[in-house]
């Protein structure tokens, strides 16, 4: 066996009692080795050999992965989640890469967090949903990790465990086999240690993925207003010290008043995924009610209060907030928003996945997003620094992440 599997699997076998990344029976050393065998045998000839030659993944436990049950961090019967695997998984094989294990999320991809602590230091949260993905990536697990996010379930881990998250634009990698919770509000998104790597996986997750070259004037637009008033004072004073890093270059920053109707925005994001999520779960949660747990069924007290008439506009002010602020970055000639990618650090215990405020409006507005570590506390926990581009303008997004990479501490 090459040592790179065989390191993999050592480190996950000392680190993983502690960590829980990993959902339980899901990583067996035996089939990895099975599985980098049977790639070695297939393409012997290394120059005909797929972009993610055993490249090792881990999958978030809301992906059907033919192989692996699907338990969305729940106490529902696994037979309920069965079907064809999720075709961007299938991707992912075609290309070449193992499937580690499968990852914890929270509860349906929601807030009841799972038992994942935070590799840095695991008094404290990974963040969630996406928990074991973040965690596993961030304690050398495996180089990547796929999640999924409906407020700040990838860009916020991402911060929490200093690595790389990034969410595109709404729909441009298919939910197809993956547990919905809003249909209308779902990204599937990829955790990542190199930018390199993360373009690699795009390209094959993404069709039409076409990357392009970075203009060479840069504008990074500043959201001045209530929305960056969410982020707690240590956090702001991180992001302008990141901002001066930035500033000594010829990147230009722009401070630019936005999203002044945030409390309006978190209100109607927060009643359109309830109303979604009450609608997929209406059959299960009939039958098997008490086993969901408390922090899930809030999501049905909302969602039944919300019609099919409140949901069809909800979803039309998410175009609109989508194009409030594009108008915004033409008229103001602005390539990207930068911003907190969290209102602070991880916080410790593990009762809380963090507040994902800063993630929401984004999020809302399908706009692609990434989180690339920048700077710590005084604890050693780390900062993550969040840049959003223009819809369906991912590729751009990440030539940008490429210039500014380097300038971050």
């Amino acid at each position: 066996m090459p040592p790179s599997i065989e390191s993999l699997i050592t480190r996950i076998q000392k680190r993983e009692p502690e960590l829980r990344a990993l959902v339980e029976g899901t990583f067996q050393p035996h089939n990895l080795r099975e599985k980098q065998n049977n790639l070695l045998h297939r393409y012997p000839d290394s120059e005909n050999r797929p972009p993610l030659f055993c490249v090792p993944v881990g999958i978030k436990d809301i992906y059907r992965v033919d192989g692996f049950p699907t338990q969305c961090g729940s106490s529902l019967p696994a037979g309920l989640f069965t079907g064809t695997e999720a075709s961007c998984v299938s991707a992912l094989k075609l290309a070449g890469a193992i499937v580690v294990a499968k990852t914890v999320t929270a509860e349906f991809a929601g807030f009841a967090p799972g038992p994942t602590r935070n590799p840095i230091n695991p008094r404290h949260s990974p963040g969630g949903s996406s928990s074991g993905s973040a965690a596993g990536v961030a304690a050398g697990y495996f180089p990547a990790a796929m999640g999924t996010q409906t407020i700040g379930s990838i860009i916020r881990p991402a911060a929490y465990c200093g690595i790389l998250g990034f969410t595109p634009s709404f729909g441009r990698i298919p939910t197809d086999g993956i547990i919905p919770f809003s249909p209308s509000a779902d990204h599937v998104g990829v955790l990542c240690r190199d930018l390199k790597l993360l373009d690699d996986i795009l390209s094959i997750l993404v069709p039409d993925w076409n990357q392009t070259g970075t203009e060479s004037a840069l504008t990074l637009g500043i959201p001045t207003g209530p929305y960056m008033k969410q982020a707690s004072e240590r956090a702001l004073s991180q992001f302008e010290s990141t901002l001066a890093g930035l500033s000594q270059t010829e990147i230009s920053i722009k401070r630019v008043p936005l999203l002044a109707n945030i409390s309006q925005i978190n209100d109607d994001h927060w009643r359109l995924i309830c109303g979604e999520v009450v609608r997929v779960h209406r059959d299960w949660s009939t039958t098997y009610e008490k086993l969901y747990r408390p922090q899930t069924r809030k999501y049905f007290a909302t969602g039944v209060e919300v019609s099919e008439e409140d949901l069809m506009q909800l979803r039309s002010n998410q175009a609109a907030v989508r194009r409030d602020i594009q108008a915004i970055m033409d008229r103001e000639k602005i390539n990207a928003w930068v911003c907190p990618s969290a209102t602070g650090t991880a916080p410790e215990g593990l009762e809380t996945t963090g507040d994902p405020c800063m993630n929401l409006p984004w999020t809302h507005a399908g706009l692609p997003a990434l989180s690339m570590p920048a700077g710590q506390d005084e604890r050693g926990l780390p900062y993550g620094l969040q840049i959003v581009g223009r819809f369906q303008n991912d590729e751009h997004l990440m030539e940008l992440a490429r210039t500014v990479a380097p300038l971050l501490t």
